[in-house]
Order: C-alpha cells, then sequence, then structure tokens
C-alpha cells in the first residue's frame, strides 16, 4: 500500500484548502479564467490531451526503486505547498457509490472546479475514499503512475483536466472488474420509438468509440424524433455493465470535445456548451468573449463540461435497466461499411479490435492514423483478452442484445463518400425500429445493411470506388492485420477470431 500511504500522508501533512465550494473554486481559480459573453468560464492549459505515453500500471508487482524515489519526493514537496482536497463520488445510487478524492496543487483550482461537477456528492459517514488521485501539475517531468492494488494515482506534469477525469474513471472500471462486472468506455442512452408493427417499444443501447469518432454525438443525439417517440440520454462516458445486461452509469455532467460543435446537427450538445454553466478548456475566445468552436488556434481537442440538467432528453436516471443494442464506432477511410450486424462472438472480436484512427484527444502526432484499442478503452488495468472474454460472457447471457459495428468516416478514401450524422443517427433509429434489411458479407461472414428507410445505401458501394481485386486486397491485409493483433492476447477464447476467420493459422 505504498502509494496509499504517500497520498494519506499529504492529506495528512500538507497544508489543506479542505472541501471548498463550487464557487469557492471559481474563485480560486479566477487568476487563470477567461470569462465569455455566456459568463461561463474559459481555461487555457499547457498539456491539451492525455498523457499516454508516460502513463505506467503498476500491476501485481512492487514499485520500482525508482517510483518510490519520485513519490517520495513529489510527498515531501508538496507537504510544503497549499493543497486543495476535494471529495466526489462515481455513480448516483447510494448502495453503488464509489468515493473519490481529489488532493492537487492550489495553484491549480481550476481543474477541481471542473472535475468536481462530472460527479456526485460523496457517500455520507465514509472516512476513507475507495479511489485517490494526487496531482501535482508543475512537477518538472511528466510522469502517471497508476497503483492497481490500492486505487490510487498519482499524476506529474500535466494540468489537463482529462487526465483526472480518467484516472478515477480507469480506477473505476477496474473496481468493477475486480466485483464481477465489466467497466466499459462507453456512452448510453434510451431509444422510444415504433417498431415495424406500429407498437411503441424502447430500446437501450451503448455506444463504444475512441475519443473524436463521434461516441458523444450519437449518444447525445435525438435523432429527429418527435413525441411519442424519443430519447433519454444517460451517459456519455463509462458505464458498468452488470452480467445480466443492467448497465450503471458514473458521471453527473459531461466532458465533451468541441470539435466542430455546431448548432444544427448538434443541437442538444450545443445548447448546453453555451449555457453560463458550462466550463470551457481550449477553446478559441475572442477579445469581446465571443466563442468560436471551430477556431482550432489552441488544439482540435477543445473540450467542456457541460451539465446534464441543462440538456433535454434527460431525466434523474443515468442507468439503463436493459441493453438491446451495441454499438462499436469506428472511423476508417476505405471499405468499411456505415453499418454491420454482429453475432455475439463476433461482437466480442470486434470489442477487442477496437478499431478506429488516432485523435488529438489522444496522440495529436498520430491523428489520422489507423489505432486498436481493445474496448475503444485505452483505461484497461490487467490482461485486455480478459475483459473481450467477460464481454463475450455478458452478450450470451442475455440472446435479445444486438451488437453492430459502425463507420463514422468515409467508404472510397479521403475523396470517397462521407458518412455523416443525419446517416448515423438514422441507421441508429432504424437499428432501434427493425428498419434495416440484411446480406451476408461473404468475406467476413457479418451482415451488412442492405436497405435501410430514409437511406440511400448504394452511395456506400465500395464497388464505385475500387475495383474487385483492391476490395479483395483490402481485406486480405485488414485480415492479415487482424490476424497479428488477436495473436497478441492468448487468454482470448478461440471462437472470438475464429468468428471473422482471424483464428491462428
Amino acid at each position: 500500500m505504498f502509494f496509499r500511504d504517500a497520498a494519506d500522508e499529504i492529506f495528512e501533512k500538507a497544508e489543506l484548502i479542505k472541501y471548498p465550494s463550487h464557487e469557492e473554486l471559481r474563485e480560486l481559480a479566477r487568476p487563470d479564467e477567461t470569462t465569455t459573453v455566456y459568463g461561463s468560464p474559459r481555461y487555457i492549459t499547457t498539456i491539451r490531451s492525455r498523457s499516454a505515453k508516460f502513463t505506467t500500471v503498476v500491476y501485481k508487482r512492487e514499485p520500482t526503486p525508482e517510483e518510490k524515489e519520485t513519490i517520495r519526493k513529489v510527498v515531501d514537496y508538496l507537504k510544503t505547498q497549499k493543497v486543495i482536497v476535494i471529495e466526489r463520488s462515481m455513480c448516483r445510487k447510494p448502495d453503488e457509490k464509489i468515493n473519490c478524492r481529489l488532493i492537487i496543487s492550489a495553484k491549480y483550482a481550476r481543474i477541481p472546479f471542473m472535475w468536481g461537477e462530472t460527479l456526485f456528492d460523496p457517500k455520507t459517514g465514509v472516512q476513507e475514499p475507495e479511489l485517490v488521485t494526487v496531482d501535482v501539475p508543475e512537477w518538472p517531468e511528466r510522469k502517471m503512475i497508476v497503483d492497481s492494488e490500492s486505487f490510487t494515482t498519482f499524476l506529474l506534469g500535466s494540468d489537463y483536466m482529462g487526465e483526472v477525469k480518467k484516472s478515477f474513471l480507469r480506477m473505476t472500471m477496474y473496481w468493477a472488474k475486480k466485483n464481477g462486472f465489466l467497466g466499459l468506455h462507453a456512452g448510453s442512452k434510451m431509444l422510444r420509438v415504433q417498431d415495424k408493427s406500429g407498437k411503441l417499444v424502447e430500446k437501450g443501447a451503448i455506444f463504444f468509440g475512441l475519443s473524436g469518432t463521434g461516441k458523444t454525438t450519437l449518444t447525445c443525439h435525438d435523432h429527429f424524433l418527435k413525441a411519442p417517440e424519443g430519447v433519454m440520454i444517460r451517459q456519455d462516458d463509462v458505464v458498468i455493465m452488470h452480467p445480466d445486461g443492467y448497465c450503471t452509469g458514473t458521471e453527473d455532467n459531461f466532458y465533451i470535445k468541441t470539435e466542430g460543435l455546431e448548432p444544427v446537427g448538434q443541437k442538444v450538445l450545443y445548447d448546453a456548451t453555451v449555457s453560463p454553466k458550462a466550463m470551457l478548456e481550449n477553446i478559441y475566445v475572442g477579445s469581446k468573449g465571443e466563442v468560436n468552436f471551430l477556431d482550432e488556434s489552441f488544439t482540435s481537442n477543445g473540450r467542456a463540461v457541460v451539465y446534464r440538467n441543462e440538456m433535454v432528453y434527460v431525466d434523474e436516471d443515468i442507468d439503463l435497466p436493459h441493453v438491446d443494442i451495441v454499438v462499436f464506432i469506428t472511423r476508417r477511410k476505405d471499405i468499411v461499411p456505415p453499418i454491420a450486424r454482429l453475432t455475439p462472438a463476433q461482437a466480442a472480436a470486434f470489442f477487442v479490435l477496437g478499431e478506429s484512427i488516432e485523435t488529438s484527444a489522444g496522440d495529436p502526432s498520430q491523428a489520422g492514423k489507423s489505432k486498436r484499442v481493445v474496448g475503444t478503452n485505452p483505461f484497461i488495468v490487467g490482461p485486455e483478452g480478459e475483459e473481450g472474454n467477460i464481454f463475450l460472457n455478458i452478450i450470451r447471457k442475455n440472446p435479445k442484445v444486438e451488437c453492430f459495428v459502425m463507420n463514422t468516416g468515409k467508404v472510397g478514401g479521403d475523396t470517397g463518400e462521407k458518412v455523416t450524422i443525419k446517416d448515423s443517427v438514422e441507421l441508429i433509429k432504424q437499428i432501434a425500429k427493425g428498419g434495416i434489411a440484411w446480406e451476408k458479407d461473404p468475406f467476413w461472414g457479418f451482415e451488412v445493411a442492405k436497405k435501410v428507410e430514409g437511406i440511400d445505401m448504394k452511395k456506400f458501394d465500395p464497388h464505385r470506388f475500387y475495383s474487385d481485386n483492391e476490395i479483395r486486397a483490402f481485406n486480405e491485409k485488414m485480415k492479415e492485420e487482424r490476424i497479428a493483433w488477436f495473436a497478441k492476447f492468448p487468454e482470448l477464447y478461440p471462437e472470438i477470431p475464429e468468428s471473422i476467420g482471424c483464428g491462428k493459422r
């Protein structure tokens, strides 16, 4: 418990600003604030994306001498500084709450100011938190040390709020796995639609996707549904899936990516972001306080904390009582179709593949390049293939769940046919309604959409852009890449890669 003991020593011996209110935190952060025309605060950070390259997970091992020396120096330093401590909790229901303590240098009050609004009030009568993060943004070396045994994280040398947010979500997902559940990097919503018979039905949906692929946009879209049809947005980032398919929400408010945010196609998110209560990060604000979400002068990874209760299509609930639709979102520019339907084993395969492209939220230097991340979740602690097995077990226990892979990029390369937001939200709506006719893909074995109400699917035919030989070459190349990827996870059930023809040779 070396890391937790170190965090406790800081808590006991540093000069604490203990449990400041939201209003007090804003005042402490005032020197860093630019106030927008809406009255909301905007902050600029030095580090503007997560520090994946600088992150070490201590898993089933003792800390190294170097790690101990670094943490010892951090403790000695913070004992001479003013430190802010705030406590919040993951999950809303009292019996599911997970208490979180953030210890951070007082000069970076904007970080707890923003992060504190993403979660809930802590459990009452609890003395010790389950999860602890110590954050020292001014540390001269950029290093993130995650201790899985004590659920304690030290963040050094980054002033990006997303690093704090993900430190707690990472540990929450690991906590879930240790307790027989599966933490998922996924958004969630309920869709109320009329099916083909005209009956009003409710479908619970979860959306997997790396930052920048459209996960938040699709999670928070109304699908242009009119009463009595409609949606209820539940979560934007992480849910905890139970063996019976129930999904517990983790967060209260959302930390959204604002790249390209506009008021027509993304009205729900846009309206919440131009609220006086929103908190903006690395977004362009002019000399008169005007906000421009399309200006990427600082970064394409602009962010905002927005309030659920300022969004339409929300209620008090953050959980899904049942999951009926699972969507894996990828962003490709080749022959990957806009939507494909998967068997349970195929769904587990695409869970493990986690295919997409790198975005500015992850590694800006690699933005646009092909990427694979198990579960589209860069925060897995422990064997990654094990999570694919757990996912398959859960889906098989819940046979009503339908699974899909969705491409939000293009078909046909850079100059090909763009899969628009309107296309994607219509596809999801028609999945819920049962308004798609499917046909089997002869190469991969999954089903692709042949006919969709409201969309001309012929425009996405790869044969418009490639010859048969080129399509075959794309498929063969992708197959070789996938076989090599699956080979990294010896603990994976063999039937998972075999389901798409990528078993061992």
